[in-house]
């Protein structure tokens, strides 16, 4: 097997950098960007490297083509799968995620087309979703590999579809549409197909022009409130952060001026 067939195999997560947006791209479109071991460890180092980058401040994920975001994992990666072998994988999604779930800066997950599997968690994980009008979600794991989930993955399905709704999802392993997944509250939005990655492109560069701390800030309180930690006494080192910066200083001054503020997230 060549090299470009063999990397074509196991896939890849290309980077991209848009101004202050990065936008991570799922890349095996012959398998519907399926994860591969690969894959999933190139995720992880992109997200390690992207928190340290002060430049950076949205992450954008997609899938490449126009068919999906991710279906799933790669189910070859199964064959000859022991219980411990679940155990361990399942560790090991499980802290991709929590790593994707509690990156320090605004995540959006961008689905054209299939999320699926290892695709809808993966878009569960981030914080805001947008999909096109023929987008399908679903974990229909009881009905192809009879596999589970991580308890975080349970929950934060659960926390963004109710308790009700995830069971149903999963029981009965549908796959579920845009319009569906916008009524339960699973998206922030819909775009058309043909101006889809612009759209969203759009809305991450929006974010990234505004205040950084407060953004941030925003971002560290939903996580302490996700992991029931709101109730903690450290919070108020960020409030003062936040107040004695020199981007606050600068909001009221611009404000006074009657100018746009100049961010310097600091």
């Amino acid at each position: 097997m060549s090299v470009e067939s063999e990397v074509k195999k196991k896939g890849s997560v290309e980077l991209e950098h848009h101004g202050a947006v990065a936008m991570l791209t799922l890349t095996r479109p012959d398998a519907l960007n399926a994860m591969t071991w690969t894959m999933y460890e190139q995720l992880e180092d992109h997200l390690t490297a992207l928190a340290a980058d002060k430049s950076i401040r949205v992450v954008v994920i997609r899938g490449a083509g126009d068919k999906a975001l991710a279906a799933g994992t790669d189910i070859s990666q199964f064959k000859d799968f022991s219980g411990q072998d679940g155990v361990a994988y399942e560790e090991r999604i499980n802290r991709v995620m929590n790593q994707l779930a509690e990156f320090p800066k605004p995540t959006i997950a961008a689905v054209h087309g299939y999320a699926v599997g290892g695709g809808m968690i993966i878009a569960t994980a981030c914080d805001l979703r947008y999909a096109t009008c023929d987008a399908k979600f679903g974990a229909p794991m009881a009905r192809t590999l009879g596999n589970c989930l991580s308890m975080d993955n349970y929950k934060r399905l659960a926390e963004e579809l109710g308790a009700m709704r995830t069971k149903e999802l999963l029981y009965t392993a549908k796959v579920i549409g845009t319009e569906e997944a916008a009524a339960l509250g699973f998206l922030t939005g819909v775009f058309e197909n043909e101006t889809f990655f612009d759209q969203v492109l759009e809305t991450a560069e929006k974010i990234s022009r505004n205040a950084p701390m407060t953004v941030d800030t925003t971002k560290k309180a939903m996580t302490r409130i996700y992991k029931g930690e709101e109730q903690s006494d450290h919070f108020d080192e960020v409030i003062a952060g936040v107040y004695g910066s020199e981007d606050f200083k600068e909001g009221v001054t611009a404000y006074m001026e009657k100018r746009r503020p100049v961010w310097q997230g600091k």
